[in-house]
Formats: C-alpha cells, sequence, structure tokens
C-alpha cells in the first residue's frame, strides 16, 4: 500500500469547558501517513498547533488497543467512525482519501457533559456500576472462580455480555441518549452466571434505576446502539434487562428499607 501522506481538512469541536457554547474550527492537517490511527493523527494535529502557539486539542486515549473505551469520538457523524467491531483508536488513515474533510465531535449527551473539546465525563456510568455492579462477598476472600460449575453456553453468554467496554458509544448513537444497552450488558454479564443469581433482582432494580437518576433516556427500539457498539453487544440483553426489572419492580422489598435501617 502506498504510504503517500494525506493532507487533510479536519473541523474539530473546541469547547473550554462545559459552560462554554463551543464550536467547530477548521483545520489543515498535512503530512498525515496512511499507516498512521486517527489519534496519531491528531498527535500530528496538536504538534503541529504547539508549534504554532496554540492551544492543542484535549481528547481522551488510553490502551490503544481498543479495550479501555477512553476513545470517545463522534467522526463524521458516526460514533468511533461508525467502522463495525472498531474504537476509534483502531481506526486508520488508509480509511481516509487526500484531501478529505473529517468532522470530529464528542459524545452528545447530556448526561455526558464536555470537560474540554472532545474530552467527556462519563462518571454517569460509574454511579450506574456503583449500584449494583458487583457480586457481595460478605467475608473473607473471593471464592474460588471454579467452585461453581458454569454450563459453556451460559460462560459464553456471560462473556459476551462481558466484553463492554463502556465506552458510551451507544448512548452517543442513541436518539434518546439511553444508557440501557451498556446496563443491560453489565447487568447479563453477571446474571448468566451462577454466582450473580443470589442478588439479581436487588441489582437489576438498584442498576436501572441508577440508570435513570442519571438522565439517561429511555430505549425506543431504533437499535443504533447495537449498530455502534464496538464490541457487537446484542440488543437481546436489553430484553433480559426489562424483564428482569418489571419483575424485580413487583417483587423485590429491599430488607434494609423493610428494618428501618
Amino acid at each position: 500500500m502506498s504510504d503517500k501522506p494525506l493532507n487533510l481538512t479536519v473541523y474539530v469541536w473546541r469547547q473550554k469547558d462545559a459552560k462554554d457554547a463551543g464550536g467547530l474550527v477548521k483545520y489543515d492537517v498535512k503530512g498525515v501517513s496512511s499507516h498512521a490511527s486517527f489519534l496519531e493523527m491528531l498527535d500530528i494535529l496538536n504538534e503541529q498547533l504547539i508549534e504554532r502557539g496554540e492551544e492543542p486539542v484535549a481528547f481522551d486515549a488510553d490502551c490503544r488497543e481498543g479495550i479501555c473505551g477512553m476513545c470517545s469520538l463522534v467522526i463524521n457523524g458516526r460514533p468511533h467512525g461508525g467502522f463495525a467491531g472498531t474504537t476509534t483508536c483502531q481506526v486508520h488513515m488508509r480509511h481516509f482519501k487526500d484531501g478529505e474533510t473529517i468532522y470530529i465531535e464528542p459524545w452528545r449527551a447530556s448526561s455526558f457533559p464536555v470537560v474540554k473539546d472532545l474530552v467527556v465525563d462519563r462518571s454517569a456510568f460509574e454511579s450506574i456500576m456503583q449500584a449494583g455492579g458487583f457480586i457481595t462477598n460478605n467475608c473473607g476472600s473471593a471464592g474460588d472462580a471454579n467452585a461453581i460449575p458454569v454450563p459453556k453456553e451460559q460462560a459464553d453468554r456471560a462473556f459476551e455480555a462481558a466484553a463492554c467496554i463502556g465506552c458510551g458509544a451507544c448512548v452517543a448513537a442513541c436518539p434518546n441518549s439511553s444508557a440501557m444497552l451498556f446496563t443491560a450488558a453489565k447487568l447479563a454479564h453477571m446474571h448468566f452466571l451462577p454466582q450473580g443469581q443470589a442478588e439479581r433482582m436487588k441489582r437489576t432494580k438498584a442498576m436501572v434505576d441508577a440508570m435513570d437518576a442519571a438522565g439517561f433516556g429511555n430505549c425506543t427500539n431504533h437499535y443504533e446502539c447495537e449498530a455502534a457498539c464496538p464490541k457487537d453487544i446484542s440488543r437481546d440483553v436489553i430484553a433480559m434487562m426489562n424483564r428482569g426489572y418489571a419483575k424485580a419492580s413487583l417483587t423485590y422489598r429491599d430488607p434494609a428499607a423493610k428494618s428501618g435501617e
């Protein structure tokens, strides 16, 4: 493949903080290798801005291996660029043409306020996990992982749900900014396993309630979340969560609340 340098026009969302109105700013980025990743292209842009004495673009990045979920960018209107099963850090510049114009924006959701430029605060996801995304172990160390046999089919389905990296692409793609795919995946991860059964109803109600309290919208079956998910999480987990929440709402009563604690 030819490694002829690419000269690009990029419109990048610049915003000082959550209170700033923000807007798209045009930049010309020259000399980008087709073998470079998308984030490396942003690094090149920042180097050029620094050389001119301008403020570099703030963006999140960590593993650059598609497993941490930090690279939360909307590229040309699509979360992670719209490439199937791909995070932003796995997108390479060979997918773009010399002279192309690229639009780069942060996630768009009221529950993900912009911190600066392309960086958003996704602590709303943490509040959902803190509400019940764990298995309680009241004393001693964690039990042996092999102590309870798990059928392979169940283990596989739990692993598929556990692949969710919490990037928030599902929220960014949804017209209602719904976090149902994320929440349902985190629930399914534990509910497919026997270790997660004891607190199943409590966990379901707590996490869904936390999701609603964080201001995420409801699911209206557009399924853009499934299409945007870089880990191909199936929308089937949402149906599983809805059934579980209906049951928990009707039958579960928190023992602590009953005793007045």
